[in-house]
Protein backbone atom coordinates (compact mmCIF):
# COMPACT_ATOMS: atom_id res chain seq x y z
CA UNK A 1 0.00 0.00 0.00
CA UNK A 2 0.78 3.36 -0.60
CA UNK A 3 1.95 6.21 1.86
CA UNK A 4 0.26 8.90 -0.30
CA UNK A 5 -2.92 10.24 1.08
CA UNK A 6 -6.38 8.68 -0.44
CA UNK A 7 -9.96 9.90 -0.19
CA UNK A 8 -12.90 8.23 1.00
CA UNK A 9 -15.74 8.53 -0.87
CA UNK A 10 -19.37 7.30 0.21
CA UNK A 11 -23.32 7.85 -0.92
CA UNK A 12 -26.16 7.27 0.85
CA UNK A 13 -29.77 7.58 1.53
CA UNK A 14 -30.55 8.49 5.30
CA UNK A 15 -33.16 6.56 6.05
CA UNK A 16 -33.46 6.48 9.86
CA UNK A 17 -32.51 9.48 11.18
CA UNK A 18 -32.01 7.86 14.60
CA UNK A 19 -30.07 5.35 13.49
CA UNK A 20 -27.69 7.90 11.75
CA UNK A 21 -26.98 10.05 14.19
CA UNK A 22 -26.16 7.39 16.30
CA UNK A 23 -23.36 6.17 13.80
CA UNK A 24 -22.25 9.80 13.02
CA UNK A 25 -21.80 10.60 16.93
CA UNK A 26 -19.41 7.75 17.19
CA UNK A 27 -17.91 8.68 13.47
CA UNK A 28 -15.54 11.69 14.31
CA UNK A 29 -13.50 10.05 16.87
CA UNK A 30 -12.35 6.97 14.75
CA UNK A 31 -11.87 9.26 11.78
CA UNK A 32 -9.61 11.28 13.81
CA UNK A 33 -8.06 8.53 15.34
CA UNK A 34 -6.86 7.10 12.37
CA UNK A 35 -5.25 10.25 11.18
CA UNK A 36 -8.87 10.96 9.02
CA UNK A 37 -10.46 14.04 8.11
CA UNK A 38 -14.10 15.26 6.57
CA UNK A 39 -13.28 17.48 3.85
CA UNK A 40 -17.11 18.17 2.94
CA UNK A 41 -20.22 16.53 2.74
CA UNK A 42 -23.59 17.91 0.71
CA UNK A 43 -26.89 16.63 0.88
CA UNK A 44 -27.53 17.87 -2.66
CA UNK A 45 -24.95 17.63 -4.92
CA UNK A 46 -25.19 18.38 -8.45
CA UNK A 47 -24.52 16.20 -11.53
CA UNK A 48 -23.64 18.33 -14.67
CA UNK A 49 -23.67 14.95 -17.34
CA UNK A 50 -24.52 11.15 -16.25
CA UNK A 51 -27.62 8.90 -16.62
CA UNK A 52 -26.84 8.49 -12.41
CA UNK A 53 -27.20 11.66 -10.83
CA UNK A 54 -26.05 11.45 -7.04
CA UNK A 55 -28.85 11.40 -4.72
CA UNK A 56 -28.43 11.61 -0.83
CA UNK A 57 -25.93 12.40 0.84
CA UNK A 58 -22.06 12.42 -0.28
CA UNK A 59 -19.19 12.64 2.00
CA UNK A 60 -15.35 13.14 1.23
CA UNK A 61 -12.86 12.32 3.63
CA UNK A 62 -9.07 12.21 3.27
CA UNK A 63 -6.66 10.08 5.34
CA UNK A 64 -2.84 10.27 5.12
CA UNK A 65 -2.13 6.65 3.53
CA UNK A 66 -4.42 3.95 2.15
CA UNK A 67 -3.18 1.51 4.97
CA UNK A 68 -4.78 4.56 7.41
CA UNK A 69 -7.98 4.45 5.43
CA UNK A 70 -8.12 -0.06 5.94
CA UNK A 71 -7.04 0.47 9.22
CA UNK A 72 -10.19 2.80 9.90
CA UNK A 73 -12.60 0.49 8.01
CA UNK A 74 -11.09 -2.41 10.06
CA UNK A 75 -11.43 -0.99 13.59
CA UNK A 76 -13.77 -2.99 15.78
CA UNK A 77 -15.04 0.19 17.06
CA UNK A 78 -15.81 1.66 13.58
CA UNK A 79 -17.51 -1.34 12.50
CA UNK A 80 -19.68 -1.50 15.85
CA UNK A 81 -20.97 2.02 14.85
CA UNK A 82 -21.37 1.03 11.59
CA UNK A 83 -23.56 -1.49 12.39
CA UNK A 84 -26.35 1.84 12.78
CA UNK A 85 -25.14 3.23 9.26
CA UNK A 86 -26.30 0.15 7.86
CA UNK A 87 -29.83 0.18 9.92
CA UNK A 88 -30.15 3.78 9.05
CA UNK A 89 -29.33 4.37 5.39
CA UNK A 90 -29.31 2.73 2.12
CA UNK A 91 -25.53 2.88 0.89
CA UNK A 92 -24.52 3.26 -2.57
CA UNK A 93 -21.05 2.96 -2.31
CA UNK A 94 -18.23 3.70 0.10
CA UNK A 95 -14.98 3.84 -2.05
CA UNK A 96 -11.53 4.61 -1.29
CA UNK A 97 -9.45 6.78 -4.33
CA UNK A 98 -5.69 6.40 -4.39
CA UNK A 99 -3.73 10.12 -5.32
CA UNK A 100 -2.40 10.77 -8.78
CA UNK A 101 0.74 9.38 -9.23
CA UNK A 102 3.89 12.30 -8.86
CA UNK A 103 4.57 13.89 -12.13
Amino acid sequence: MSDSPVHIVANLMIEDEDEYMAYQKGFFPILKKHGGELITYDDAAKTFEGDNPVKGRFILARFPSAAAAQAWYDDPDYQAISQHRRAGTKLNFLTMLNSMPSR
